[in-house]
């Protein structure tokens, strides 16, 4: 079977991992591929809006959109993950369910963050009316050993960073080579089959997977 394979773009909101996802696919697909983009923000309005922000629910958000980067790189699919995914082992946990994931931290310092915050969401948080924000009210755990790290504080743009990465794509395999049998097992990541069937005809519509 073909198969695809994973980038998960970790970060704090505003720090530029939906724009990097942006450059990325755009090239992907230029190659001849398949892509997906799984942004944070949009998983919560609809497969999560289930989910506050908790610990316990920011972790199973992650697993979540995991289980579907899991279902799309073994069915020939290139997801690109773009979410807060604060926690080092939740992270762990999804990248080696997935196999063939690369990790990417896109860092930019809280002021630079503060400076741009195209949401409102640092303001909301200096003014009180936001307490839970990651990296003020809520702590972020980077990557130890992230596989590309960008800093987007003006010092590299996103195109650059998106050009990072596929070079690192390159040297892994992972855009030379999607032809490896797929003999690992599903994580299953806790859906019955019922639940998977589901999923599955959802992206066969959508021309996701044949």
């Amino acid at each position: 079977m073909t198969l695809g394979f994973t980038v998960w773009l970790t970060g704090l909101s505003g720090s530029g991992k939906s724009t990097i996802a942006g450059h990325l696919a755009m090239s992907i697909r230029a190659a001849g591929l398949p892509v997906v983009i799984l942004d944070g923000d949009e998983i919560r309005s609809g497969l999560s809006s289930d989910l506050g922000f908790s610990r316990p629910d920011r972790d199973t958000q992650v697993r979540r959109v995991g289980w579907i980067c899991d279902l799309l790189t073994r069915n020939g699919v290139v997801a690109i993950a773009a979410l807060v995914s604060p926690y080092e082992a939740s992270r762990a946990e999804v990248r080696a369910a997935i196999g063939r994931c690369l990790m990417v931290f896109v860092e930019a310092p809280i002021a630079t963050l503060k400076a741009r915050d195209t949401k409102g969401l640092y303001r909301e948080a200096d003014a009180g009316r936001l307490t839970d924000l990651t990296g003020l009210g809520d702590p972020y755990e980077p990557p130890a050993e992230p596989d590309v790290h960008c800093v987007s504080d003006g010092r590299e743009t996103a195109e650059s960073c998106a050009d990072r990465i596929l070079e690192r794509l390159r040297a892994v395999g992972y855009l030379a080579d999607t032809s490896v049998d797929d003999e690992r097992p599903s994580s299953g990541a806790g859906y019955s089959p019922d639940e998977e069937g589901e999923v599955r005809a959802r992206l066969t519509e959508l021309g996701y997977i044949e």
